[in-house]
């Protein structure tokens, strides 16, 4: 498989029978979300829309005006409150970031296209993952290809423009290999961090925000968790809370090489890091012993609770719960809250966790708190081939 598919596959993330979702003219409560997931949605040729819901109190979905939006044949998003911004692979251009203004209902309307395969040194450019800094004022654009040899890549630094929502091209990352998934800003949106294992390589990378919003790469210390005898970790996918610490994936493997994500030697583990908020440098207490196995075997995804106290979990065995404890370690919250393979995560300030599921063709809701986790009530939500996703709160 070519590596831009794999590296796209990568950044993409209930046993009852899914309860079909339909358009409804209001909702029992005024939304405290919005919900946008990019879906097939019966279209023929793989062709991908934005559909919208609006959540309510419970968690109940409801279809936003205008959903399913034409021509938004997209892949990852990202939203500001005031914009969501698309990669979009429509009329077969392959490096345009679409921009939506988001109405008080939830609907969209797109209102630019930046071609950032124009930008110095990005003729060769693909948008992938997008991810946004926390003051929701510069987007970063993950970018196949950057150097036009077909195997490196980097991250794209694009300031918003308030009035229109146009992107303007501020610098890109020097080319490297070991870059594969959506950066995490820990909360002095300052540093942001990215850790992928693919194939041969193994990597925590470190980028510092300067204030004019341009990404640079910096070296950082980073170690790894001393693995049990005859094993590695291979570390994977990370996300930050509001201060400055990390939780990040650690896959088990036999040898540098080892195929991980076809097997491993056993069920992933969770690190959490802390981040000297000075340099940039990653310090971990984490150990074999402490640190938790996930019951959903290999992690795909994970996504930080607001309040920076629980992580959800995703991946080729479902989706759990685990408390966050700074810099110390994980503590497990639940089982298993579905089965289904898992691909993406998002929560809302209202305690609601959304999640998508590709393979099953689910959207997922929960309601999780420190104390309880429960499905909300007509999730899952059957939804054709969803690709992406993203929340937007109220």
């Amino acid at each position: 498989m070519p590596r831009h598919l794999l590296c796209l596959l990568c950044s993409l993330f209930c046993l009852c029978v899914g309860t079909p979702l339909v358009a409804s003219s209001s909702t029992s409560t005024a939304p405290v979300a919005y919900i946008y997931v990019t879906s097939n949605y019966g279209y023929p040729g793989n062709t991908n829309r934005i559909v919208g819901y609006a959540a309510d109190a419970n968690g109940k979905l409801t279809e936003v005006p205008g959903s399913p939006f034409p021509n938004s044949n997209v892949s990852s998003m990202a939203v500001n409150g005031k914009y969501l911004f698309a990669s979009s692979n429509a009329n077969n251009v392959e490096s345009d970031i679409d921009t939506y203004l988001l109405a008080n209902d939830g609907s969209l309307k797109r209102v630019d296209t930046t071609n950032v395969g124009k930008f110095p040194d990005s003729t060769c450019a693909s948008p992938g993952a997008l991810t946004l800094d926390h003051s929701g004022t510069t987007l970063y654009s993950f970018t196949y290809n950057a150097d036009c040899s077909g195997t490196d890549d980097a991250y794209q630094s694009l300031n918003i423009v308030k009035t229109t929502g146009g992107l303007k091209y501020l610098s890109e990352t020097l080319p490297n290999s070991n870059t594969l998934y959506p950066l995490t800003f820990i909360g002095n949106n300052v540093y942001a961090y990215e850790a992928s294992c693919i194939f041969d390589f193994d990597s925590i990378e470190g980028f510092k925000r300067d204030s004019d919003g341009s990404l640079v790469q910096v070296s950082i210390a980073a170690p790894l968790p001393a693995a049990p005898e005859d094993e590695l970790y291979c570390p994977s996918y990370a996300t930050a809370d509001r201060t400055n610490h990390l939780a990040m994936d650690m896959v088990p493997v036999v040898r540098p090489g080892d195929p991980a994500r076809a097997g491993g030697t056993g069920n992933d583990q969770i690190a959490s890091y802390i981040v000297d908020e000075s340099n940039g440098n990653l310090m971990t207490n984490s150990t074999a012993g402490d640190m938790p196995h996930t019951a959903v075997v290999h992690v795909k995804t994970m996504s930080m609770a607001p309040s920076g106290k629980l992580l959800a979990v995703g991946g080729t065995k479902g989706l759990q719960i685990f408390h966050f404890n700074g810099g110390a370690p994980l503590t497990v919250d639940t089982g298993r809250l579905t089965t289904f393979e898992i691909d993406q995560i998002f929560w809302d300030n209202d305690n609601h966790l959304y999640a998508i599921g590709r393979s099953a063709g689910k959207l997922f809701v929960f309601t999780v708190t420190p104390t309880s986790a429960m499905e909300a009530k007509g999730s899952p939500y059957t939804i054709t081939q969803p690709n992406s996703l993203i929340v937007q709160p109220k």
